[in-house]
């Protein structure tokens, strides 16, 4: 019998020496320290896209789109500005033999000014198109992956379909489904060109995401730990001076009792 009463004495000690320990046993979890698991309902991981964390940021995916398309336009706006300032350039040079100017400054600042107005114009262009169509690509195909969890060939293949088929849709029907079928077509060799490279990494991006997830949660799970377990020991801090102070009241007021005089009227009913 007393065997199992030493061993409950030591569980009840143990876990009241761990808050934490007896909270995860309840399965209480404070909300702000997540779960190690992605949701289950591909919708909820959808809207976990445009979910800041609590450091006030957006989802690394959500991240990748914007980098992307900011990107996008850089490039699109250089690639169409500069045969642009050329184009102008020429353009201007050629209508302007007939042109008189003050002096040689005045000529080459007008040709300057004509070019760099094509370099804009052109760059914008091509900017917005790049950025809008680099935006819709990844877009769809970032939210194939999350939804099913997963990366695979035909998420890049219907990403290309549908931006080849935005791209085409003023040109009617027909535009519409030659530009999904070549954007199609060219979405499957990206797509592979891209998870052959996650490959040689060695870690695909929902892999790193899983990962990146379950370390988040240990690390939040952890200081959660140390901070219930520090409040512990400071309640119980607390109760043992609360504890100490009330005895050493207790004895100063006996010895304060002890110390004074006895009733002469008691001393004679005991004569």
């Amino acid at each position: 019998m007393g065997a199992p009463e030493n061993n409950q004495v030591l569980v009840e000690g143990s876990v009241a020496a761990s808050p934490a320990l007896a909270a995860e046993q309840q399965g209480f979890v404070p909300w702000y320290v997540g779960s190690p698991q992605a949701p289950d309902s591909g919708w909820q991981r959808l809207r976990g896209l445009v979910q800041k964390d609590e450091l006030n940021r957006y989802p690394e995916e959500t991240m990748n789109i914007i980098n992307a398309s900011f990107s996008a336009a850089i490039i699109g706006f250089v690639y169409g500005g500069v045969p642009g300032f050329h184009y102008a350039r020429k353009q201007y040079i050629q209508r302007s033999q007939a042109e008189i100017f003050y002096n040689r400054l005045d000529a080459v600042q007008s040709v300057h000014r004509a070019a760099t107005r094509g370099f804009i114009r052109y760059g914008w262009r091509w900017g917005w198109r790049v950025a809008a169509f680099v935006t819709i690509f990844n877009t769809v195909q970032t939210a194939l992956s999350v939804y099913r969890e997963e990366s695979a060939l035909s998420h890049f293949g219907a990403a290309g379909a549908v931006t080849g088929g935005l791209f085409r849709m003023n040109l009617g029907l027909r535009g519409l489904v030659g530009g999904s079928i070549i954007g199609a077509v060219l979405g499957v060799p990206a797509g592979g060109l891209l998870m052959a490279m996650q490959k040689l990494v060695g870690e695909t991006v929902q892999e790193r995401r899983k990962r990146e997830r379950r370390e988040e949660y240990e690390r939040k799970l952890a200081e959660w730990r140390s901070r219930l377990d520090i409040t512990g020991k400071v309640v119980e801090k607390m109760d043992y001076v609360i504890q100490e102070g009330g005895t050493e009241r207790d004895t100063e007021r006996i010895q304060e009792l002890l110390v004074l005089p006895q009733n002469p009227g008691v001393l004679e009913d005991g004569d």
